[in-house]
């Protein structure tokens, strides 16, 4: 049924471009890029991340990650992407839409990382209202949600640029940095659904 999956299965293998980048799933040659743009930024990540494990950047648990992300694709519940910038194919970041449901809720939420030395460069909200348009476009979702640490100011303004509103507070929602931490709660609504519920009203 096309309510119960994206209306064009070629949504799952998409690349996405937007006016300097473009995003794109993992694949296994983006290893060395990927774990030496980690490595650089790590001080400047774990604040905000799950505390890493000892072969986080290995190519082995590069690997394994690949292998669940292709079958998360595969299965309709996850899809990811890393960032290039399309003057220099430089590898930015990446965003995972993640815990996709299908049926009543069309939902999934969002999780997003940029580089050390890409960040405030407005590259993540372009890349995330490009992924926002894919989301209520090819992938069919009505809702798209998002948190962040209420300390995190650069991630609030970045979902309120890209249209999220917040929603709520959630004590103890996350376990990051090895501490469970409150988070504040975000999503997106599709502005087709959004236009449909200002004429129902």
């Amino acid at each position: 049924m096309a309510f119960l999956r994206p209306a064009d299965d070629s949504a799952r293998e998409a690349a996405l471009e937007t006016r300097a980048l473009y995003l794109r799933p993992p694949q296994m040659r983006d290893w060395r890029a990927w774990a030496e743009l980690r490595a650089l930024s790590r001080e400047f990540l774990s604040p905000w991340e799950p505390t890493w494990p000892s072969d986080a950047l290995t190519r082995g648990a590069f690997r394994r990650r690949i292998r669940r992300q292709l079958r998360d694709g595969q299965d309709d519940i996850g899809y990811a992407f890393f960032l290039f910038r399309r003057a220099d194919d430089a590898l930015l970041g990446g965003v995972t839409l993640s815990n996709v449901q299908r049926g009543a809720a069309q939902s999934c939420s969002v999780g997003y990382w940029i580089g050390r030395p890409f960040a405030r460069q407005g590259h993540m909200s372009e890349a995330l209202a490009g992924l926002l348009g894919h989301c209520f476009g090819p992938l069919g979702l009505h809702r798209v949600e998002a948190a962040c640490m209420p300390e995190n100011e650069a991630s609030r303004r970045l979902l309120e640029k890209c249209g999220f509103r917040c929603e709520g507070h959630a004590r103890a929602y996350l376990r990051i940095a090895g501490a469970w931490r409150d988070h504040l709660l975000y999503a997106a609504i599709s502005p087709r659904d959004r236009a449909a519920a200002r004429r129902r009203d």
